[in-house]
């Protein structure tokens, strides 16, 4: 009997992958709960700060557009190995300024580098994936939610301490720096083997009209998402009346369940399929924000958190999944472009709510998310749209589940 077990070189290369996936939802949860504090530390104004804040994810498109032309000629793990130090030391240059200049220079240069972090990171997971013949794209999505969790506390002690930003990320940076570029010399690249991309890669061969629907679910998921972490606090304290410590929990719990979600979704996906896995995440998230906005009280509404992050976990990692299928001799290409949509739903996102809560109420508001999520189910196709080209004993035969 064959055996189908994947060789050192593969595993190496999965771990390296795991770490820098850590690295970077490390890195970005201590960018993104240090916002308060970078805002006091330049005396940016409130009208001012959006501003900063959505030219992150703006550059980071325009990164990961970059990185669909530049990995032509320099593979993803090149292209990962060069912009994870520089994202994490603009990470450090962003609390170490004086001026605004600095921070916008700071945050130009991390949006930019994040985005072809995000692109190669996820073309490696896909290209590792295929290599596999199983899913495990799930496990790397949640590598980096433990990263975000790890992150997030460092920042809550940071605070906690009245540690100033450059004494709080300057030790962080010159650890994870190390360590992301280490890992970086087993990074196992797909060499054109069989089912790889090999010298086929073209941008040509990418048809928009079959990657839409899963742009439209990476955008669905990424509003979904921003809701969560940019209204959760606010929507339990002004609207179901809790503490302000309890206001705090829903997203530490939404965060932990995207980790359980994401940590045990390779299995579902292996004994279910992608697209039954997909649909049974859309319809926990759609079922979150339903409690979510029924929730007579607090504690209510962090069971609806709960389902979400039980439910929206597992839509990303599927859909760049899905795109390695769809486009199996120009993944890079269509995992470049799907990306962009990642930023897309962040910046709809949060002004979306906003904007529907001031104008009519917070309950309504998260109606609007739930039925976004629920457009998912449609798409659900796209998943299973081509059979899977491998499969055992444990996976249910013509059932597609990875790029």
């Amino acid at each position: 009997m064959t055996d189908t077990r994947p060789g050192p070189r593969l595993r190496h290369g999965r771990a390296s992958l795991a770490i820098s996936f850590f690295v970077q939802g490390a890195i970005f949860a201590l960018l993104v709960t240090r916002i308060p504090a970078l805002q006091d530390r330049y005396g940016i104004s409130d009208g001012l700060l959006p501003l900063f804040l959505a030219a992150v994810p703006v550059l980071a498109g325009v990164g990961s557009v970059a990185t669909e032309q530049l990995v032509k000629r320099v593979r993803p793990g090149r292209v990962l190995r060069g912009v994870q130090p520089v994202v994490s030391l603009a990470l450090l240059a962003a609390g170490s300024g004086t001026a605004v200049w600095q921070l916008a220079v700071a945050l130009a240069v991390f949006g930019l580098t994040v985005g072809a972090l995000d692109a190669s990171m996820n073309m490696l997971g896909v290209s590792l994936q295929r290599a596999y013949g199983r899913s495990i794209m799930l496990g790397f999505h949640a590598a980096y939610s433990l990263g975000g969790i790890a992150g997030a506390s460092l920042a809550w002690a940071g605070a906690h301490w009245d540690l100033p930003l450059a004494a709080l990320y300057a030790p962080l940076v010159a650890v994870l720096v190390p360590v992301a570029f280490i890992a970086g010399r087993w990074f196992a690249d797909d060499e054109g083997g069989p089912g790889g991309e090999g010298d086929t890669n073209e941008a040509g061969a990418v048809n928009m009209k079959l990657l839409l629907p899963l742009c439209l679910v990476m955008t669905f998921a990424y509003i979904g998402d921003s809701t969560v972490s940019n209204w959760s606090a606010k929507y339990l304290e002004d609207v179901l009346h809790s503490s302000d410590q309890l206001a705090t929990v829903p997203y530490n719990v939404y965060m932990v369940t995207t980790l359980l979600g994401r940590t045990f979704g390779d299995l579902g996906v292996r004994r279910f399929g992608a697209a039954a896995v997909v649909r049974a995440g859309a319809l926990l998230a759609a079922g979150g924000f339903a409690v979510v906005a029924a929730a007579p009280g607090a504690w209510v509404g962090m069971l609806g958190f709960t389902l979400l992050g039980l439910g929206l976990c597992v839509l990303v990692p599927q859909t760049f999944a899905a795109a390695g299928r769809l486009f199996p001799g120009a993944s890079d290409a269509a995992i470049a472009r799907l990306n962009i949509f990642n930023y897309v739903g962040f910046l709809i996102g949060s002004p979306l709510v906003g904007a529907l809560g001031g104008a009519w109420n917070y309950r309504g508001a998260m109606l609007v998310p739930m039925a976004l999520v629920l457009v998912t189910l449609v798409y659900a196709r796209s998943f299973t749209a081509v059979p899977a080209r491998y499969g055992d004993g444990h996976e249910r035969p013509r059932t597609v589940d990875v790029g």
